[in-house]
């Protein structure tokens, strides 16, 4: 079996409600869908999300790396040397991680069809559904409070609260949350790179009552013995984010002891193939794992959840990326049911109908 086309679609999706982070406000995700066609009529799926802050990439390098790489590497090939073609791809572009992950997830997808059974099944079908978090952005205490609301009349039992901003502001929205809502849900917090290491130990000592669950990169990336210090001083997990996108990170964090667990998203790392890897690393240190996301249309989404079902030892998640995505095209790859998501029982990433 060969690959003898090769196509990309861009999507420019906007946000239904833009969101704010510590460090900017969102309003609309363009993600490029690869399409890989074989001489056998069966067909694989592949998204980048680029995003200059967190993938280092704009939607015209990928495009670019589109038409003058993955095309010229791919076109009349097998599509079963996975392994080769991305680290083919990796030497050229060491940085380029969504669309090496686009690449990756196509080729995955092509295989698990040609196999006629779900990707989760073929990569190790461990379990068949995980509770996801649903995240509330940067908004004032008022609008905090009816978010959680919404979020918990629509079945979430996960919240994550982004801030970062303003430690009071955030320990007052916290405190609040369990004031207005009680103990029926999970309670993460996000804080982006917002906070000082003195900051961290001081939120957490604040909200001790609220019982947050995880504590997600509160420190600057650029400074991992920070992170290293808050894990040290506080009692609740600390997760790196934005500090972990490859596996010489996931090994440099886990041997230095400076995190209790890692968020591994498929566009940040570069795909499912070094997301096993760093999951691996993760497994070896006794770190707890959780799959994440960007703004990533439900076929991005599709793949992340694959992944996490497939492995015994990814009982997180927060693959909410597509929830806020205008015209996003693809549908019925999976169920969200009261916060649980389950996969679909067709073969490779879903049903697509594109």
């Amino acid at each position: 079996m060969k690959i003898i086309s090769i196509e990309y679609i861009r999507l420019d999706m906007p946000l239904a409600i833009p969101y704010t982070i510590a460090y900017e406000t969102v309003m609309q995700a363009t993600n490029i869908i690869l399409k890989l066609t074989t001489d056998k009529g069966i067909t694989g799926w592949g998204c980048a999300a680029p995003d200059k802050e967190v993938t280092g990439e704009t939607p015209e390098m990928v495009i670019s790396m589109i038409e003058h790489d993955v095309m010229p590497l791919l076109k009349n090939q097998s599509p079963f040397h996975i392994a080769r073609y991305v680290h083919q791809l990796r030497q050229l572009w060491p940085k380029a991680s969504s669309t090496l992950a686009m690449v990756d997830m196509a080729l995955y997808d092509l295989m698990a069809r040609k196999a006629k059974l779900p990707l989760y099944q073929l990569l190790g079908g461990y379990k068949d559904k995980v509770a996801t978090s649903i995240t509330i952005g940067i908004l004032p205490l008022k609008e905090t409070l009816e978010q959680t609301g919404y979020f918990l009349k629509k079945g979430f039992t996960i919240l994550k609260l982004k801030g970062g901003l303003s430690v009071a502001e955030d320990i007052e929205k916290i405190n609040k949350m369990r004031e207005k809502y009680g103990d029926s849900f999970r309670l993460r917090f996000d804080a982006n790179q917002g906070y000082t290491p003195i900051e961290s130990i001081a939120f957490i000592d604040k909200v001790k009552g609220a019982g947050i669950e995880i504590l997600e990169q509160p420190t600057k990336r650029k400074r991992e013995e920070q992170l290293g210090e808050v894990t040290r001083n506080i009692d609740v997990p600390v997760m790196a984010d934005e500090s972990m996108k490859t596996l010489k990170d996931a090994f440099r964090l886990a041997s230095n002891n400076l995190i209790d667990m890692v968020n591994i998203k498929l566009m940040k790392v570069g795909g499912i193939l070094e997301s096993q890897h760093i999951n691996a690393v993760a497994k070896a240190a006794g770190m707890d794992v959780m799959i994440g996301c960007i703004d990533e249309c439900a076929l991005g989404i599709s793949a992340g959840l694959h992944f996490a079902l497939s492995n015994p030892n990814i009982e997180f998640a927060d693959l909410d990326g597509n929830l806020d995505l205008l015209e996003d095209p693809f549908i019925d790859l999976f169920d969200l049911r009261n916060g649980i998501l389950y996969p679909s029982k067709h073969a490779g990433l879903g049903s697509i109908k594109l």
